[in-house]
């Protein structure tokens, strides 16, 4: 049931009690920024693998950890320290040509990795115990458990482990639906996370242990999608796509609530917000599904698109689904781009903070711990995308990487500052 934002409520709640408020952006050049600039780092996923870079162009690092066998390398959170990363590697896919998705790709081995950047030591986290060759990483919940998801037998679940992989219990149960998308909240108490289950995809929360389970979101003709918690804890964001209309997944509106499901709001209206995310060609191409964002002062980055827009990937609903992509590439149909916005869930007001002629496609934004930059990606139509940084006020959008051999640059992600 939906209820009307108590816009008064709403601004009382978002704010952050610290002091803490918007940081003006300077010259990017000014000293102190350059010097500030060189404590940010990022990672981002080029050509199967992950590089890191300084917020200043500086520092380009590409990970080789030359561990046999493994082909694709994804960072998947930071323990408490801020050195140490969790990794997810990928054998070579068991999917492709005449095998389908569905049934091959959890067929795929999995590995799970803590990183050292100051010792640079790699060690196989989940070896004890093995429940399944798939295991991918959802959640760090301290530097002794995690989140992870296993599929056996197409049929997929997560489990809460030691990081050992010992104690492994039941956060969902087999059946009840493919969950994914986890986010913990600020206190780390809490856990909302989305659900695609035989009634459609919904939003929930939980404890860490899976119990004591709210629904937040839920309808057969609504694809609700990727739980965020504001800074403060009091809300979740998340988005809505109304999948009958478009099976593609190709855009979302804006959805807030309570933690407890009340309050509800859509802030949007007509699905502006690009949110499969397609690109490149024919002979290199990527995807991923186009998250929100929360400022620190309790705004949400998203990425709308200009009307009428259309990507030159088309999709194709009648067509077997052997690739997890099934789209048809038709440069001829691209038109309009997207573009990084800033909502403000207390009125509504929606802020642009790129804009660029011709149009392109931006995607992926997100905010700075100290709330000075906002990295995202842009692709021209029919490209690859890079790695853009801007203030936060969309001030000075400047390029950092196209990637290693200017492959594509994707899925920027902050590391800690520390």
């Amino acid at each position: 049931m939906k209820t009307k934002l108590n816009r008064r409520k709403f601004l009382a709640s978002l704010a952050l009690g610290s002091g803490l408020a918007a940081v003006s952006c300077r010259s990017w050049r000014s000293g102190a920024d350059v010097e500030a600039s060189r404590s940010l780092r990022f990672f981002f996923v080029t050509n199967g693998k992950t590089a890191m870079m300084n917020v200043d162009g500086t520092g380009l690092r590409d990970f080789d950890f030359k561990v046999p066998n493994q082909v694709t390398w994804q960072p998947a959170g930071f323990f408490s320290d801020g050195r140490r990363v969790l990794f997810l590697s990928m054998e070579a896919r068991r999917d492709g040509p005449g095998r389908p998705f569905d049934e091959y790709y959890t067929q795929t081995p999995t590995h799970i990795w803590a990183y050292d950047l100051d010792r640079d030591t790699l060690t196989e986290l989940a070896t004890q115990e093995r429940l399944a060759v798939f295991y991918t990483p959802e959640l760090l919940l301290s530097d002794q458990r995690l989140l992870v998801q296993v599929v056996r037998n197409k049929v997929g679940q997560i489990f809460n482990m030691r990081l050992d992989g010992t104690d492994a219990r039941e956060f969902t149960r087999a059946g009840e639906g493919l969950p994914y998308g986890t986010s913990l909240s600020p206190e780390g108490q809490r856990i909302a996370f989305h659900l695609a289950s035989p009634s459609g995809y919904q939003i929930w929360t939980s404890d860490l242990e899976g119990r004591n389970r709210t629904l937040i979101a839920g309808h057969r003709d609504h694809l609700y999608f990727g739980p965020r918690w504001s800074p403060n804890g009091e809300w979740l964001a998340y988005l809505d796509c109304h999948f009958q209309q478009d099976p593609g997944h190709d855009s979302a509106d804006i959805c807030v609530s309570r933690p407890d499901g009340s309050e509800r709001a859509v802030l949007t209206q007509g699905q502006p917000h690009w949110f499969a995310a397609t690109y490149g060609h024919p002979g290199r191409r990527g995807s991923g599904s186009n998250m929100l964002a929360w400022t620190r002062d309790g705004a949400i980055l998203f990425s709308r698109k200009l009307p009428e827009s259309k990507v030159p990937w088309e999709f194709q609903a009648q067509q077997k689904d052997t690739d997890h992509f099934n789209r048809d590439y038709k440069p001829e149909m691209a038109r309009g781009g997207a573009e990084i916005c800033r909502l403000d869930p207390r009125d509504g007001g929606v802020r642009r903070l790129t804009h660029r002629e011709p149009s392109v496609w931006d995607c992926r934004a997100i905010e700075s711990s100290d709330g000075r930059w906002i990295l995202f990606c842009r692709a021209e139509t029919g490209r690859m995308p890079g790695i853009w940084v801007m203030g936060s006020d969309g001030s000075n959008p400047r390029r950092l990487t196209d990637g290693v051999d200017d492959y594509g640059a994707d899925h920027p992600r902050w590391l800690p500052s520390v």
